[in-house]
């Protein structure tokens, strides 16, 4: 296997110089421990509705220690198979959400009132942001491929498959329930337990294990290359020398449970950076010279026939994102997150659970 991986700052190193390579490493390395992060919280959050024997920070100290095991995957190419096996997983799990909640129908007196207040619009603006936030580790995962050369094609088709899981989800449980869903971060806590719903929490949580190591995978390799190890070819040593990585990461989950408005967060402070500002910025300077158009490797798409359409494009891109995302969002979804701070504050035990059956709490009494 590679011990090896080309990463995404350094690309802008070689394009742009030492100081693009530094922020582009800062908001990169960022984004994806926060990314991590969200995603060993979500292991917490919904195993909790299949066993709520554990409190949701108890599930999340024990997923912590499985996505430790992450260390000892050595690169992307170990994650084929179960990228694969997680694509399956998220089909299942969304169109499961979907035909549950028409199934369902609508709730007794459902409203659908829609953003009401400037923090909620923005606060949603910064979840589609961080949604389409995942080619942050493109790099990484071209590295990967036997044909990278086919990136692109492949890219657009997955994203184009991946809004056929998130729009019929995200249209049906929102007629479902409504504004029920403001209140509830994990969908899963308003649909009634079965055998299907089980189902899919189990190969969420499964898909979510896979999809932390995708996010913590450039981090290892960003800390061996600081510490001098990335050229290691000892899987035990490589494991070691990681394990600082996640500690951080396990931590910060338990400190900050509150999956949904860190999401928004981290879209709108890491992901307008790292996914679209930085990106867009860096292509315009890297082809800002005549000489450099000429010579491009990749010319302006058909659909864009001339490189003043796409210098506008990036200049949209950057423009637009700073300000709606990072400047509107960002005081939306710090808003949010000090207000779930305020109510339920650090190292909450069990964010947005549903109260207990008091029959159960008096069974459980008398039992002690």
């Amino acid at each position: 296997f590679s011990c090896a991986s080309n990463q995404w700052f350094e690309v802008l190193d070689g394009l742009l110089g030492p100081c693009w390579k530094a922020v582009g490493l800062a908001f990169n390395c960022t984004f994806l421990l926060f990314g991590s992060v969200i995603q060993l919280i979500a292991c917490g959050s919904n195993i909790y509705y299949i066993n709520d024997h554990f409190d949701k920070r108890t599930w999340t100290y024990i997923f912590g220690a499985c996505c430790a095991l992450t260390v000892f995957i050595p690169s992307y190419h170990n994650y084929r198979v179960w990228s694969f096996l997680g694509l399956g997983m998220t089909t299942y799990t969304a169109w499961y959400l979907t035909i549950a909640a028409i199934v369902h129908g609508q709730v007794h007196d459902v409203k659908h009132s829609a953003p009401s207040r400037l923090v909620l619009y923005f606060t949603g603006t910064t979840n589609i942001l961080y949604t389409f936030g995942g080619h942050a580790i493109t790099v990484e995962i071209m590295h990967a491929m036997w044909k990278p050369n086919k990136f692109k094609s492949v890219y657009l088709l997955a994203t184009f498959y991946v809004l056929t899981l998130t729009i019929p989800s995200a249209v049906s449980v929102y007629w479902a329930f409504g504004d029920q869903l403001l209140d509830h971060a994990n969908a899963f806590s308003l649909l009634p337990k079965s055998g299907f719903r089980d189902l899919a929490v189990v190969l969420m949580v499964i898909h979510q294990f896979i999809t932390f190591g995708f996010a913590c995978t450039p981090l290892y390799f960003v800390w061996e290359k600081v510490i001098g190890f990335h050229s290691t070819k000892n899987i035990l040593v490589r494991a070691l020398i990681r394990i600082p990585v996640v500690i951080p990461i396990w931590f910060l989950a338990i400190i900050f449970p509150f999956f949904g408005p860190i999401n928004s967060t981290v879209g709108a402070l890491l992901v307008t950076f790292t996914v679209y500002i930085i990106p867009a910025a860096a292509h315009m300077l890297t082809y800002r010279t005549a000489f450099a158009r000429e010579n491009a490797v990749e010319k302006p798409p058909f659909f864009i026939s001339s490189w003043t359409a796409v210098f506008l494009v990036n200049t949209f891109v950057v423009v637009w994102t700073l300000i709606v995302g990072f400047g509107f969002g960002g005081w939306a979804s710090i808003t949010n997150f000090v207000h779930q701070v305020d109510s339920f504050g650090l190292f909450a035990k069990c964010y947005q659970c549903p109260p207990k059956n008091p029959a159960t709490k008096q069974i459980s009494k008398a039992a002690h």
